[in-house]
């Protein structure tokens, strides 16, 4: 048998062989990741649920959160990192057998996200500033001004759901994350028929009913943070007291992993608003195929929130070479998967987005042919996105988001939204003069989006592929 070291023994994922030669154990991969997976695809139900209800306002209720639905999610990933790096924290914290670490750091977490408040606050406040240079159609803008506040002071909910659902995966019990999302989805159906359909609110009543189904996550997943179970393995009550050094790494390891997605989301923020400005038709189209093709990349952020946990465990006992191995798998599980989902998107799409055009809406049909052509475009970028996610989810376990989010940034900010423009607007439509405008409206846009999605993935794989993340150390 050949020699190993002992952290080779205390890595995830192993299958030993007769001769002692370990190999990836697929069936302790799918194991951790379809929870993970499945709890993804219910972040996608909450999505189709929104735009289901606002769907039955009108069309330009609909158009208006599609507009803004990335740039919401652009300023909630800005003070939310705190969130979102906990799960790279603990899982290397639970990879080195440090139990007490992991139960500090999420507490930690769990008081910064507190301390995001007036962060939220001043962005709910800043809302006509921020949305009114984007030119919106005066219909669409008061719509997505009436979504905006409540949503965004909902936002300290969001970062400790994150935090929760983070310290969860990290130990590789995504189960409990999957049924705190169930509950947060059913009460996200409960919340919004009241807000909207009870209290008649309108297009405010979407963000009110989501802002109170991510509380009633938070409460769920705080009781069985605290409980006996995790109270025995992790003393989860007794570390309540973070240290100054716990706030630090926390900031240290989430404001750029907040700021990767933040990168990522407003350049699809912008691309959204230009479909809106193009007209509802063009915005509510966007949003629908926005809306279906999230049943590929969302879920396909679980198979990547799988690879973070794998690979940061793998690096907490030493082995990063393991981590490698892990993380290829997880990528090629994404592309079977986005890649297969794609050609369904392009050939039952349409039929699939019918259901949510309201047949009394006079653009109603209008719209859903602009889907329809729409969606052969979204369908080719499937596997491109499945390779762009994964990857930047592995290289997040590693702890490895600074270059990749400078990266992300430069294609985002110096092509992407460039090329959107270009392609989207015809002469004096867009927003500025000094580009070319080729006027192919959102067609235009969505090849941009298949363009950039491509160079990410190339991207992102040469920088995982590198082992350039084997020499960071969190």
């Amino acid at each position: 048998m050949n020699a190993m070291k002992p952290s080779s023994f205390l890595v995830p994922a192993v299958r030993w062989d007769r001769e002692g030669q370990r190999h990836v154990d697929l069936g302790a991969v799918l194991n951790l990741a379809w929870p993970m997976f499945l709890n993804s695809a219910l972040q996608a139900v909450l999505n189709l649920t929104d735009t289901w209800f606002v769907s039955r306002i009108s069309t330009e209720a609909t158009a208006a959160v599609g507009a803004i639905f990335f740039l919401v999610m652009m300023c909630l990933f800005v003070v939310g990192g705190v969130g979102l790096g906990i799960q790279t924290l603990v899982a290397q914290a639970y990879g080195a057998g440090q139990r007490d670490q992991a139960a500090r750091v999420t507490w930690a977490a769990l008081w910064l996200s507190l301390a995001t408040t007036p962060l939220c606050g001043l962005f709910a406040a800043l809302s006509f500033p921020i949305l009114h240079p984007f030119g919106l159609a005066s219909g669409i803008e008061t719509q997505a001004l009436a979504f905006w506040g409540p949503r965004l002071w909902g936002g300290p909910f969001s970062v400790a759901l994150w935090a929760l659902t983070g310290f969860f995966n990290g130990i590789s019990q995504p189960r409990i994350t999957l049924l705190i999302m169930a509950i947060t989805a059913i009460g996200n159906v409960f919340f919004n028929a009241l807000c909207i359909n009870v209290f008649g609110l309108g297009v405010a009543g979407a963000a009110y009913g989501t802002t109170l189904a991510q509380l009633l996550g938070v409460i769920v997943g705080l009781a069985i943070f605290l409980g006996p179970t995790f109270q025995r393995s992790f003393e989860t009550r007794q570390h309540w007291r973070s240290k100054a050094k716990d706030f630090l790494k926390v900031i240290h390891m989430g404001v750029p992993t907040g700021l990767f997605p933040a990168v990522d989301v407003i350049g699809f923020a912008l691309f959204q608003m230009m479909m809106s400005k193009l007209g509802a038709i063009d915005g509510a189209a966007t949003q629908l195929v926005m809306m279906l093709t999230s049943i590929g990349y969302l879920p396909s952020i679980g198979i990547g929130m799988a690879g973070t946990t794998l690979v940061g465990q793998s690096i907490g006992a030493g082995d990063r070479e393991w981590a490698m191995k892990l993380g290829n798998r997880t990528i090629l599980i994404a592309m079977a998967y986005m890649g297969g989902l794609g050609l369904i998107f392009a050939w039952l799409g349409p039929a699939m987005l019918a259901g949510f055009i309201d047949p009394l809406d006079p653009n109603g049909p209008a719209t859903l042919a602009l889907a329809s052509g729409l969606l052969w475009v979204a369908a080719g970028y499937q596997l491109f996105d499945a390779i762009n996610l994964v990857c930047a989810f592995c290289l997040r376990g590693a702890g490895d988001v600074r270059v990749p989010t400078v990266w992300l940034l430069l294609a985002s900010w110096l092509f992407f939204l460039p090329l959107t423009h270009a392609l989207s607007f015809a002469s004096g439509e867009g927003y500025v003069n000094f580009l070319p405008q080729y006027g192919w409206g959102a067609l235009g846009g969505w090849i941009a989006a298949l363009i950039y999605i491509l160079l990410l993935a190339v991207m992102l794989f040469a920088r995982w592929r590198s082992g350039a993340w084997k020499r960071i150390s969190i």
